[in-house]
């Protein structure tokens, strides 16, 4: 967490920003082989270079985008395929819930902005930070770009990388596990409290059990699940109501 102290008082918009990028540099480096995979992915399931990078500029959502190079390359039905990423998308309204609150003084323009470079990544980062009261909330949306755009940014240059040069990869490189460990690397800095704890221990064991759920529909599930288990413990435990005591969860003021 960034300590507003050490934001240069004569430039907290540039402050904020660069707090943004350096919260997500770790995460950036396990993203990296995740980004290269789709590539390769992206044009052995038939899309041509310019297709696979148009869709990471496009669409920017990692699994989505995985889930759809798959659909595919089987020659799914579009609605079957629109309806599947919207599914797997879904979570992203939960984050716009929980961040909405701190970004409707922005001006239009931003809010686009913002809800573009919107990810699993940029999000938690973001909340955390949101949920610090000892920042003002004036500038903390130039950390949301800063974190945003470090991660749009990465993901066009691993995905351009996956693309051209994929093929040269050895096929006994399992690059894939680094896809889980980014996602552990960006829900440890939220888990600071029962809620939170139990909230993802029940996510994560419900998608375990429903892994095999067409459609990804595991994954909403168990979503489900760590929002209920989350917000019941969050309403009954007087001595851990949120990370920070305020009765709130993460992005909330």
């Amino acid at each position: 967490m960034t300590d507003p102290e050490a934001h240069p008082s004569a430039h907290p918009r540039l402050s904020e920003l660069w707090s943004g990028v350096r919260s997500e540099l770790p995460i950036v480096l396990g993203g990296i082989p995740f980004g290269m995979i789709y590539g390769v992915l992206a044009v052995a399931a038939g899309l041509n270079a310019w297709q696979a990078q148009a869709m990471s500029s496009i669409v920017f959502a990692g699994a989505a985008q995985f889930i759809g190079a798959q659909m595919m390359s089987t020659g799914a039905a579009l609605p079957v395929l629109w309806l599947t990423t919207l599914v797997v998308n879904l979570r992203h309204v939960l984050y716009s819930t929980a961040l909405g609150p701190d970004l409707r003084h922005l001006p239009q323009r931003w809010r686009w902005l913002l809800a573009y470079l919107l990810t699993d990544e940029a999000y938690v980062m973001t909340a955390v930070h949101y949920a610090d009261r000892r920042i003002p909330i004036a500038y903390k949306h130039w950390f949301f770009l800063g974190a945003g755009f470090i991660m749009w940014a990465e993901w066009q240059i691993s995905t351009a990388v996956g693309i051209f040069l994929g093929a040269q990869f050895p096929a006994n490189w399992s690059l894939d596990f680094t896809l889980a460990l980014t996602f552990i690397a960006i829900v440890f800095p939220a888990l600071q409290g029962r809620p939170s704890l139990a909230a993802a221990l029940s996510a994560g064991i419900v998608a375990l059990l429903t892994f095999t759920l067409p459609y990804k529909l595991g994954l909403i599930i168990a979503t489900l699940t760590g929002i209920v288990v989350g917000v019941v413990l969050e309403n009954t435990s007087p001595t851990s109501r949120n990370l920070g005591g305020s009765g709130k969860f993460p992005g909330s003021e």
